[in-house]
């Protein structure tokens, strides 16, 4: 796989656009993560899809993968179209619960689309990132790098982060002087997930553990933490939209994708593909970026973007100087049983 980096900055290239249609009367049921995100899809997407005289019903979820499994187990499918991340959508190929992607179906070009060549059962939506940030009126001196982060001493108080391994280890394990091209390396081992679980107990005690996007901008708007990680669009809005003097720091930012995929079996099939390929067309895409920082994984998007918004999506050049090269097939691969581990870490 090539490196993310190189990736991620082709989406700010020129191309030549296509156009993506609906049929009106559409009737089908969209599920994504609630949030300021969903709202940018409902601005982006399902607004003018709706008014094009389609009807999509909007639902929330949490990345469970169970929820679609169970329903195509019980032979009941309601979710037509799901918004899922990296790992469950590899996961959920692999398990055959997701319908493989019909390029030319979709009357999209493959080759435009970042990312898109990673699995066959999905369609690359955003580029987003987990990233951290602070409180500008509250720390002094500012930390600037992701170690930062296990700094107690220089920048004291409580940290947040996601109640997940995802991330977290990466991070732990080049706090603790590996190489970030080595990562994926070391945690492959078990000396390696000892190494990085002993880097967290440095900041265990002090850390408040969120597991819904919303929560880390209201911790530090509260001053209940001085450093807290989360998805970059949430810190986004926050500063954006609630004029929250908070400041996002790029450094070890770990870009990966959103996708749109489709419960295997829907029988609203056709409808699901129209919606995927009117919501992957380049403009719309672009148009997201007004509601949030997300970069369009659509390569023709890029000079469709504002330049205004462009210094703030993870694919900005300057952004990506010291990303991390999220391994997406690591965690389809691991994530079981890191995540037993970590749980099992969290009650001790």
């Amino acid at each position: 796989m090539k490196k993310l980096s190189i990736l991620f900055t082709a989406a700010l290239l020129a191309g030549t656009a296509f156009a993506a249609t609906a049929r009106a009367g559409d009737e089908l049921t969209v599920v994504s993560w609630g949030g300021a995100y969903s709202m940018s899809q409902k601005k982006a997407f399902v607004d003018p899809y709706n008014a094009a005289g389609n009807k999509v019903t909007e639902e929330e979820y949490n990345g469970e993968i169970a929820k679609i499994r169970a329903m195509i187990e019980a032979k009941s499918i309601t979710w037509d179209v799901v918004d899922v991340d990296t790992q469950t959508a590899l996961a959920a190929c692999a398990e055959g619960v997701l319908e493989t992607i019909d390029w030319a179906k979709l009357g999209l070009d493959r080759s435009k689309f970042i990312g898109a060549d990673l699995q066959d059962c999905a369609v690359p939506n955003i580029i987003y990132s987990t990233v951290l940030a602070y409180d500008t009126t509250k720390l002094n001196p500012a930390p600037t790098q992701m170690t930062d982060l296990f700094d107690l001493a220089k920048f004291p108080g409580k940290r947040a982060l996601q109640k997940s391994p995802f991330v977290n280890l990466e991070w732990a394990l080049i706090a603790d002087g590996v190489d970030p091209a080595d990562v994926y390396k070391v945690l492959g081992t078990p000396e390696g997930v000892d190494r990085a679980f002993k880097k967290l107990d440095t900041i265990k005690k002090d850390v408040v553990w969120w597991e819904a996007g919303a929560q880390p901008p209201q911790l530090l708007a509260d001053g209940a933490v001085a450093i807290a990680s989360d998805w970059n669009g949430r810190f986004y809005n926050a500063v954006k939209v609630d004029k929250k003097p908070f400041k996002i720091i790029w450094d070890r930012q770990a870009p990966d994708w959103d996708w749109w995929a489709i419960p295997k079996g829907t029988p609203k099939l056709e409808e699901a593909y129209r919606f995927v390929s009117y919501s992957s067309d380049p403009q719309r895409m672009a148009d997201q970026t007004k509601y949030i920082s997300y970069g369009p994984s659509n390569m023709d998007s890029g000079p469709m973007v504002d330049t205004a918004v462009l210094g703030d999506l993870p694919t900005a050049p300057d952004n990506m100087k010291t990303a991390l090269n999220v391994d997406p097939q690591f965690w389809a691969d691991h994530g079981d049983e890191l995540r037993e581990r970590f749980n099992s870490w969290l009650a001790q």
